[in-house]
């Protein structure tokens, strides 16, 4: 079932079915955002959507993931409907999508490069707190 914000930008949108072709899709839109390219490291995707007017990207996979990025030993859980708005270098006002903090799982809301040139890849929470790895943890 997917949201009123998917459902409000469904209009004009680039949207895609299957497993196979969605992860293309995801990867090819990361690549032209010049983010790392295994963010969203999810299986089974039902539908990628991307409202590029409104710069708006959906992902419906049919259970949610939990995923640890080995190379920072982070703990990182994608819903079963996980949604942004995207601009070059940055994912922002994003929902389903949690990490681990000690013991609290929290929202993240944004992903982003500080500058262009940066090597770090900055999260921030929905508390405020952000932290930033070096982006290779992120890739393929």
């Amino acid at each position: 079932m997917a949201s009123q914000t998917i459902e409000i930008h469904r209009e004009g949108a680039e949207i895609h079915k299957g497993d196979e072709l969605c992860k293309k899709k995801s990867i090819e839109l990361l690549e032209e955002l010049c983010l790392p390219k295994g963010l969203f490291p999810l299986e089974d995707i039902e539908e990628f959507g991307y409202n590029r007017e409104a710069g708006f990207i959906w992902l419906i996979q049919k259970k949610k993931k939990d995923h640890v990025f080995k190379q920072i030993k982070r703990s990182v859980s994608y819903a079963p409907e996980v949604t942004a708005f995207v601009e070059k270098y940055k994912l922002k006002k994003m929902t389903g999508v949690k990490t681990k903090e000690l013991l609290l799982w929290l929202s993240v809301v944004e992903v982003y490069f500080e500058k262009p040139t940066s090597e770090k890849l900055t999260f921030k929470t929905g508390t405020g707190l952000s932290d930033s790895f070096v982006a290779s943890a992120f890739e393929l």
